[in-house]
C-alpha cells in the first residue's frame, strides 16, 4: 500500500541575537565589545545595533568584528545622547519587525540600565539584568545580594532581553571581518517629553575606570580631598592605572562620583586593584572583589578589605604610599 503526503522541512528557522553597541567619543566602548562577546556565546549570529549621527563611521569598525554577522545603523541625531525615551521605542520596533531577532543584549552601564527596562516594558518582556555567564540560549547566571550569591535564571519569554556585566566577559576584537551594514531609516514617533539640555564630562588622560587593567582606589581613610589627590594621583600615574574611590570618599567630596566603585557605582575586575584607606564595606567589595590581584593598605588590621586582599599592608598610608610611589 502506498501513502501520499506533503513533505515538510525540518530545518531550524534562523534565530539572531541583537547586541546594542554603545559608543564613547565616536568609538566603540569597551563595554559594548564585552556585550558582543556575551551575545556570541548564545551560538547564534550576532546583529549589532549602532545609533546616533556618527553611526555610519562607528558601524564600519563594528562590521570588522568577526562575531558580528550584520550591522543595523539608525543614523539619527535624536539618538545621540541615548535618551531612553528615544532609544527604547527604536529597539522595540526593530525587535517587533524582525522575527529572526529573538534576543537582545545590552551593557549593564548607565545607558543600558536606562534603556533595557523601558524596552522590556514596551515588549511586555521581563529582562534579565547584569548577567555574568551564559549557560544556554535561555539560561544565565547573575549575582544577587551584592554579589554574595549567584542565581541561575531561565527566561521563557518569546524575546529574551539581558544586560551584560562587562567585567565578566573579554572584549571582542576589531579584526578583519566584513559584515554587511544595513541602514534603518524608519522614523519612530517616540512621543518623548524629555529633551537633552547639557552634559558635563570628566576628561582624563588615564585609562577609563570600567575597562582599566590597573586601578588605584582611595577611601575615607584619606581624610580629605587634598590628601586623596596628593597620594592617589601620583601612585596611579606611576602604575599607569585608573583612579577609583569608595562611596564614602565620593560622598565626602574627595573626587567625582564617576570614579565610584561598588554596588551603586562601577563594577571593575582589573588585573591589579590597589585599595588605599578603604575599609571594605560590602557594597564596595561587590564592585571589585573579582579583581585578579587585590592589594590593601589600611592601618586597621581588622578591616574587612583584608578578607579579600591577596596582599595586605597594615600601616599608616601617609607614610607607606609616598614611599611605594617613590620606589616604583
Amino acid at each position: 500500500m502506498l501513502r501520499f503526503g506533503r513533505l515538510f522541512s525540518t530545518s531550524r528557522a534562523r534565530l539572531d541575537t541583537l547586541a546594542f553597541v554603545e559608543t564613547a567619543g565616536s568609538k566603540i566602548s569597551p563595554a559594548a565589545l564585552s556585550t558582543i562577546t556575551a551575545a556570541s556565546q548564545i551560538g547564534e549570529p550576532v546583529v549589532a545595533l549602532v545609533v546616533g549621527s556618527s553611526g555610519k563611521a562607528v558601524a564600519e569598525d563594528v562590521s570588522k568584528i568577526p562575531e558580528v554577522s550584520k550591522v543595523i545603523v539608525a543614523e539619527n541625531a535624536q539618538y545621540d545622547h541615548y535618551l531612553a525615551e528615544e532609544v527604547s521605542p527604536l529597539v522595540a520596533k526593530i525587535l517587533q519587525s524582525n522575527t529572526d531577532l529573538t534576543k537582545f543584549f545590552i551593557s549593564a552601564s548607565a545607558v543600558g540600565k536606562s534603556i533595557l527596562p523601558r524596552a522590556g516594558a514596551l515588549l511586555d518582556v521581563q529582562p534579565v539584568s547584569d548577567i555574568i555567564k551564559v549557560e544556554s540560549p535561555t539560561t544565565f547566571v547573575r549575582p544577587i545580594y551584592a554579589g554574595n550569591a549567584l542565581a541561575t535564571v531561565e527566561s521563557s519569554d518569546s524575546i529574551i532581553m539581558a544586560s551584560v556585566r562587562s567585567s565578566a566577559f573579554a572584549p571582542a576584537a576589531v579584526g578583519s571581518g566584513s559584515a554587511p551594514i544595513e541602514p534603518f531609516t524608519e522614523q519612530i514617533d517616540s512621543k518623548c517629553r524629555t529633551t537633552f539640555v547639557s552634559e558635563q564630562l570628566v576628561t582624563s588622560e588615564r585609562p577609563e575606570l570600567g575597562s582599566a587593567t590597573k586601578v588605584v582606589a582611595g577611601g575615607r581613610g584619606l581624610k580629605n580631598k587634598e590628601t586623596f589627590e596628593k597620594l592617589i594621583e601620583p601612585l596611579a600615574e606611576k602604575l599607569g592605572a585608573a583612579i577609583g574611590a569608595s562611596r564614602a570618599a565620593v560622598d565626602s567630596g574627595f573626587c567625582d562620583n564617576s570614579l565610584q566603585v561598588g554596588q551603586t557605582g562601577k563594577i571593575v575586575a582589573p588585573e591589579l586593584y590597589v585599595a588605599v584607606g578603604i575599609s571594605g564595606a560590602i557594597q564596595h567589595l561587590a564592585g571589585m572583589k573579582d579583581s585578579k590581584t587585590i592589594v590593601a593598605i589600611n592601618k586597621d588590621g581588622e578591616a574587612p578589605i583584608f578578607n579579600v586582599a591577596d596582599i595586605g599592608l597594615v600601616a599608616d598610608l601617609n607614610e607607606v604610599v609616598p614611599e611605594l610611589t617613590e620606589k616604583l
